[in-house]
């Protein structure tokens, strides 16, 4: 079973690695677990999230739990119902931004906490490995309850209540053939001062347009030319399941996902000076001075939403954000929500006279690579080689390995969701990028020549 439990979630090929028998097994392992508690359970639009979520809940009921089941929806939405309903936990099926043959699950304690690698999947995993969970047995509980739910229209309500725009706005808006789609429509409705151009709104989970992924280049292309033509304030693009959101400025540019952290920090900070802010590690620097120039907390964080929950619990951080996409708010729970930070691009630019365009320039100090990724045979050997090769770095090992000089930096770290390393470097200048970048990448080749580079 170690194949399919991830750093924070279950997730895994279907039917080969994925499948129903699998779905009901984990069902009653996560009963056992719970203490057979009341749970919410939410899919995406995936052809295989059906059959996963009813095998699924299959299982929790049959290990003596309590089901309340929320259809369709997006993750922001199912853990607004988690918390909103007071249930014991949740279950999502969905496998977010991977191609439409994966599928996951994303569990979920009370208040909408995630079981991680580090707490709760381990001893998940044990339990449906020691438990296959055939039937009912003495120490079982007899089976458990099924309900029907819908809070869409209090959550719809809940995120209108954070628009506080002062000006007409145009947005460009692509759903990816995802869960944002009904909900944006449902949204817009409301807020008739907002004028929208939307694409891809319908869910099909064969993502037929562009695939689930908006953090690709070529998933936004779409979205960006809509953009130009619509002479949109804005675009926004989400993914499968809606708690990633990428942003387009009015030019039709993509804005990297670490600015608009720093962007939406600044926001924030004027309304609650002091305040702390997370940004995964891999943030442009620039993050890091923006959070202290507006006189907040600026702290590093791991990769992966059920650690950055974890931490902004722990710091009670006002918000954070992610360079895949994700941003976390503190008024929604420290959860994840796509549509929510597009409602604060709104209500950042409603009160400004500036394009984003040139809200972002300022922030544009240093060059960075992007995200680099790359398919290794020795991951140990190559970490090892980069130690020895920059051995009076600044280091850190608080994700992968993070290397610092004065005028540039690298961070190389595991993917949680693929089989790949990722690499992002950041300098001073795009000279000393490219130098340094490539001075890195002869590293890795040296140390593992198998090695597969793919920059999107």
């Amino acid at each position: 079973m170690t194949g399919i439990f991830k750093a924070y979630d279950v997730r895994g090929v279907y039917p080969g690695e994925l499948d129903e028998t699998t779905a009901e097994k984990i069902g009653v392992a996560f009963a056992n677990l719970m203490n057979s508690g009341s749970i919410a359970v939410g899919r995406d639009c995936r052809p295989s999230s059906p059959a996963i979520a009813s095998a699924f809940i299959r299982g929790y009921i049959r290990g003596g739990g309590r089901v309340t089941d929320f259809g369709l929806a997006s993750s922001p939405l199912l853990y607004y119902a988690i918390i909103s309903g007071n249930f014991d936990g949740g279950a999502m099926v969905t496998a977010s931004h991977l191609p439409p043959e994966i599928n996951g699950i994303k569990l979920c304690r009370e208040q909408a906490i995630p079981l991680s690698g580090d707490k709760g999947l381990p001893a998940l995993e044990h339990l449906v490995a020691t438990d296959p969970g055939k039937g009912q047995t003495p120490d079982r509980p007899a089976p458990g309850l099924y309900t029907r739910g819908d809070m869409t229209g209090s959550y719809i309500d809940m995120v209108a209540g954070f628009i506080h725009a002062r000006r007409p706005l145009t947005l460009a808006i692509d759903a990816g053939d995802g869960m944002a789609g009904p909900e944006i429509q449902r949204l817009f409705a409301k807020i008739p001062t907002l004028t929208t151009v939307a694409v891809n709104l319908e869910p099909d989970g064969r993502f037929p347009h562009h695939g689930a992924n908006p953090f690709l280049l070529s998933a936004t292309n779409e979205l960006q030319e809509l953009v130009r033509e619509s002479g949109a304030d804005f675009g926004a693009a989400f993914d499968g399941d809606a708690d990633r959101c990428i942003f387009i400025d009015e030019k039709g540019a993509r804005v990297p996902a670490d600015l608009v952290t720093a962007l939406i920090a600044q926001h924030y900070l004027l309304q609650e000076p002091g305040a702390t802010v997370l940004y995964d590690l891999r943030s442009s620097r620039v993050v890091a001075e923006t959070v202290s120039h507006a006189g907040g907390r600026g702290l590093r964080c791991r990769v992966g939403h059920a650690f950055i929950k974890e931490q902004m619990r722990q710091e009670n951080a006002l918000f954070a954000g992610e360079l895949s996409g994700h941003y976390y708010f503190r008024d929604t729970g420290f959860c994840d929500n796509g549509i929510i930070a597009m409602v604060q691009m709104i209500n950042l630019l409603s009160e400004k006279d500036l394009p984003l365009s040139q809200l972002v320039a300022p922030l544009k100090k240093y060059s960075s690579t992007g995200e680099i990724n790359i398919q290794v045979n020795r991951l140990d050997l190559i970490m090892g080689a980069l130690r020895s090769a920059f051995p009076d770095a600044q280091t850190n090992t608080l994700d992968g390995l993070t290397m610092e000089y004065p005028a540039w930096w690298f961070n190389i770290r595991s993917s949680h969701t693929e089989p790949l390393i990722r690499l992002n470097l950041e300098a001073d200048t795009k000279a000393c990028m490219n130098k340094y970048t490539s001075e890195v990448l002869q590293v890795i080749r040296d140390a593992d020549p198998s090695i597969q580079i793919e920059k999107e």
